[in-house]
């Protein structure tokens, strides 16, 4: 009886709430112009979904779902469009599924009554945002690859034979984009293949933020992965083409825009085959295995809007053709199969090197061939579908000042921007700089262990500040960073006077 009462209750309020809204039908648009309904079904809004069906019930279902639920409908044994079964009596029921979607005008639009979990609050516009600047490269025009590198040179400090790379890489690629949408006006039968690549480096030398870069400088979709999460179809994990739904995401679900775009797939190395095991593989050689397709050139379907495939959420085809695919890792151990080569072509004899020449190589990522890889557990298919392989340097003392100082957005010029807000000025010594580098280094975090070195020291300092306004420079010290003294403090009266002295001195 309680419950009875409840529900009229509502039906109450909600009845008094729609008397309101005829009084006064100005609120309702009002309201209605902030909101967007929400698909039942998959939770796409209308944005994205297009124009919802209200249903009885305030119900509000798109398009694509709703036509899902008639096809699994007509599908039932025993439907009227299936005259041979007689399991189920549907008699009286209409042809559900020769329902046109076009013509049930009379659900569209919907009323007040739409609940909240199914309404969407609208983004608004910034009225003081910029308008959105022209993409610095263009790429039905790609500039040269010395151009590219020159841009990619203002972000990322050192790494010149990867960066070398990666520009002919990206400018061979979308020449060869250009030519298949009859971009280029001579055609004579040749066909580019498309250029894969294989990053390999140490941890924090940049691989991502060489990728992420590059894809801002192009203005395209560009989806990071990782491939610790795949897994082969039919496991716990994401599916391989999981990677294609996430550059859909990335691109506003507009399909061709998407086939142009970048996938970097971070952590390939965990994809190796694993060694002395029973078990089957299905997070390593079975995904290297069904990632080949994707990375040859083919017609995935993904889901839209949605990272896993689903009955009730909308699919579409993605062509892989044109898609640029980088895959980076670190491979460890991979030093040691090449030290085992190296070693090996010259480890007999009065003239054998010694064993332990390559143990203080740094770089001897550089030195990395096929046959390596293969040991390290990756296929041979897999690798012949990546044929630009290249490898990053490990970061030195004066490439970890350069990566502090030099870049557009380097760490100290960021804090200075954070300090400049309470009119303070930052200023670093060369001797802090390096040591700074030198702890950075002996992290073995790459340029990940910067920040969380300057988190350390700067934590008083951002602390202390704001509670005097008399302070007009921070001046960090190397003495400060090798904890044996704090940071220089100059007051602003102090720095005036200096100035004025100076200004003296200059007029006389």
């Amino acid at each position: 009886m309680n419950d009875n009462n409840d529900f009229r209750e509502i039906i109450d309020e909600d009845d008094a709430r729609r008397t309101e809204i005829d009084m006064n039908p100005q609120d309702e648009v009002e309201d209605k112009d902030d909101y967007e309904d929400v698909c039942y079904v998959c939770r796409r809004p209308e944005s994205v979904a297009g124009k919802m069906i209200h249903i009885p019930g305030d119900i509000c279902i798109c398009n694509d779902c709703m036509q899902k639920t008639f096809d699994t409908m007509g599908s039932f044994q025993g439907n009227p469009m299936n005259p041979e079964s007689d399991n189920i009596d549907f008699s009286g029921m209409p042809n559900i599924s020769m329902i046109n979607l076009n013509d049930l005008g009379g659900f569209m639009g919907g009323g007040f009554g739409t609940p909240m979990s199914q309404r969407l609050k609208k983004k608004q516009a910034d009225k003081n945002a910029k308008p959105k600047e022209a993409p610095v490269i263009d790429i039905k025009n790609i500039p040269p690859p010395h151009k590219i590198k020159a841009l990619l040179d203002e972000y990322v400090v050192g790494q010149d034979h990867a960066k070398k790379v990666m520009s002919v890489a990206v400018y061979n690629h979308y020449k060869r984009v250009a030519s298949l949408e009859n971009l280029v006006e001579e055609d004579d039968g040749i066909e580019i293949e498309k250029s894969n690549m294989l990053m390999i480096g140490p941890t924090g030398s940049g691989k991502t933020y060489m990728v992420k870069t590059l894809a801002r400088l192009l203005d395209v979709p560009l989806a990071i992965t990782d491939a610790t999460s795949l897994t082969e179809a039919g496991y716990i994990g994401d599916d391989i083409e999981s990677v294609v739904s996430k550059l859909l995401a990335a691109a506003g679900n507009d399909v061709e825009r998407a086939e142009k775009g970048i996938i970097f797939i971070d952590e390939i190395d965990k994809l190796a085959k694993k060694k002395n095991t029973n078990q089957r593989d299905v997070s390593g050689e079975s995904v290297q295995q069904g990632m080949l397709k994707l990375l040859e050139g083919a017609e995935v379907e993904v889901p839209v809007g949605a990272s896993s495939k689903n009955a009730m959420v909308p699919m579409t085809m993605v062509d892989t053709r044109n898609i640029l695919f980088i895959c980076g890792g670190a491979f460890p151990d991979l030093e040691d199969i090449i030290k085992e080569r190296l070693n090996k072509a010259s480890s007999m004899g009065f003239v054998a090197d010694l064993k332990d020449k390559y143990d203080h190589e740094e770089n001897l990522l550089s030195k990395v061939t096929v046959e390596d890889l293969r040991k390290f557990g990756m296929i041979p298919e897999f690798i012949g579908r990546l044929p630009v392989i290249y490898s990053l340097e490990a970061l030195t003392e004066e490439m970890f000042v350069k990566i502090l100082t030099e870049p557009k957005n380097a760490i100290t010029k960021q804090y200075r921007k954070l300090l400049a807000f309470d009119e303070v000025n930052l200023e670093f010594t060369d001797g802090a700089l390096h040591a700074i580098a030198r702890k950075a280094k002996e992290k073995e975090l790459g340029a990940r262990a910067l920040r969380s070195i300057l988190e350390e020291y700067m934590l008083d300092i951002m602390y202390e500040i704001p509670k005097d306004d008399n302070i007009g420079t921070v001046r960090i010290t190397e003495d400060y960073i090798e904890k044996k003294g704090g940071p220089q403090i100059i007051m602003r009266d102090t720095q005036r006077l200096v100035e004025h002295k100076a200004a003296g001195n200059g007029a006389q």
